[in-house]
């Protein structure tokens, strides 16, 4: 295919680029979308982190609505892009999943040693917060690393992502994780997968459409649509909204800072590891906006996002909140709708800080049932694997290349179908490498490094990764 052709083609699937103006109406309906798919993962570690150290519920709902805060804050960094900090590109910070465990452990270790739950979330945000120039230092030398982090790897790290993921989703469909632990009998019932179903088709029907303004409104639709009807059956839970607080200002360090030394070995090592899935969560953000994933431009985005990711996660623990990165579901948004505008981003941030000051106004998002949220997740997860897919066709793949596919693949996601395999590891090795993300990444980056290559062989993409000068 001729580049006058893919060029053509992009235009066909981008509706408004990096550097277009939609209309306010339409700027706040793509970033209604973004909102959608993130809401839940933001709000989720700070939740499950609250409740297995049994805070006060007060406490909780405060943490829930830092996240928030923090995340629209960082996600205007990141967009903006501040000198060398952020990326530029439509790439959105939430909370990260990697760093749950390792959070719950420390807090646990301080309340068993005797520390309220204030010193608890002091340890936290302190060990958190000396830690995260692990990751701003990482990012400066990444231009340098052409032989190591290429299209390959990049794009088998995002395709793992992406296939971890569809778990995710897919559990929201039957129900919701707790559903399933709790009340197994309910789960996957014909009432939740008649929901997730209409979401889904909606979202298909309506994307598929040639007008712009459905397409761009697909996710939003469909979810609306579920929302209405699940609110009809008398599924959606409006109670909850009467425990949630009118306004939650920003506090910094409002429950200390305490350091656990034992812990900023291990948790240096979760910033490294989010370093990587951040590059490939950049590089999808690229590839479906239909910017370069190679070249002088790409590193300079892959560099600074990286740096933002620390700097982001610094400013997480100041304002009483856990390490932030670059979501992967939005760039699945960005594919569905075709708006990858950088004025989106800032009407993202703007509404998430809207949200983290008045929580009462995310309460609506945080009540949408699971099934109707999953009949939209699971489609833009897919596409997030997909788009791994892509990068990977990128480069020239020969025995080399299926083979380091083959493994990373294999023991990414065999740690994911299998966690018992880590049974009589330590417990940090656990934290690593019990990630299908971490296993798979890693894996894909060693042998990388170590598995020779033909003497014509040209690294595959390696021009990508040339210096910034």
């Amino acid at each position: 295919m001729s580049s006058t052709t893919l060029e053509q083609e992009k235009k066909v699937e981008i509706i408004f680029g990096l550097d277009d103006k939609p209309p306010a109406f339409q700027a706040f309906l793509a970033a209604l979308q973004h909102l959608l798919a993130i809401f839940i993962g933001i709000i989720t570690p700070p939740l499950i982190i609250g409740g297995a150290l049994q805070l006060p519920p007060e406490m909780k709902a405060f943490i829930i609505s830092m996240a928030l805060f923090v995340s629209g804050v960082a996600t205007f960094i990141q967009v903006k892009k501040i000198g060398p900090v952020g990326s530029g590109i439509l790439s959105i910070q939430g909370t990260s999943f990697t760093f749950l465990g390792l959070c719950i452990g420390i807090g646990l270790s301080v309340k068993a040693a005797g520390g309220s739950p204030e010193q608890a979330l002091g340890t936290i945000f302190g060990v958190c917060l000396i830690c995260s120039p692990v990751e701003m230092i990482f990012s400066r030398f990444i231009p340098l690393l052409k032989k190591i982090i290429t299209p390959l790897v990049s794009g088998i790290v995002v395709t793992l992502i992406g296939l971890s993921l569809i778990r995710v989703g897919i559990t929201d469909i039957g129900g919701g994780q707790w559903l399933l632990d709790n009340k197994p009998e309910f789960y996957a019932s014909s009432q939740n997968l008649g929901l997730a179903a209409i979401v889904l088709i909606t979202i298909i029907i309506l994307n598929r459409s040639s007008n712009k303004w459905l397409r761009m409104g697909s996710i939003v639709i469909g979810l609306i649509l579920g929302y209405a009807i699940a609110a009809a059956m008398g599924v959606v839970q409006f109670g909850k909204m009467g425990s949630l607080g009118v306004f939650a200002a920003p506090i910094p360090f409002k429950f200390g800072f305490h350091i656990s030394w034992g812990h900023v070995i291990p948790m240096a090592l979760l910033y490294l590891i989010t370093t990587v899935e951040s590059i490939g969560d950049l590089t999808a953000t690229s590839m479906v906006s239909g910017e370069p994933i190679e070249g002088d431009t790409y590193m300079k985005r892959i560099s600074g996002g990286v740096f933002g990711d620390g700097v982001n996660s610094a400013l997480a623990a100041v304002f009483n909140s856990f390490p932030n990165t670059t979501f992967s579901q939005n760039n699945g948004v960005i594919q569905m709708t075709g708006v990858a505008s950088r004025k989106v981003g800032f009407w993202i941030a703007g509404l998430l800080v809207l949200f983290g000051l008045f929580p009462i106004v995310g309460g609506l998002f945080s009540i949408i049932p699971n099934a109707v949220l999953g009949g939209a997740t699971i489609i833009m997860f897919g596409t997030v694997a997909a788009a791994g897919i892509r990068i990977i066709a990128s480069s020239i793949i020969d025995r080399r290349g299926v083979l380091i596919m083959a493994i990373s693949l294999g023991l990414g996601l065999g740690v994911a179908f299998r966690p018992e395999i880590l049974a009589n590891f330590p417990v940090i090795a656990k934290q690593i490498f019990g990630s299908a993300i971490t296993t798979g990444g890693l894996t894909a980056i060693f042998l990388n490094v170590v598995l020779p290559r033909s003497l014509h062989q040209q690294p595959a993409g390696g021009e990508a990764f040339e210096s910034m000068e």
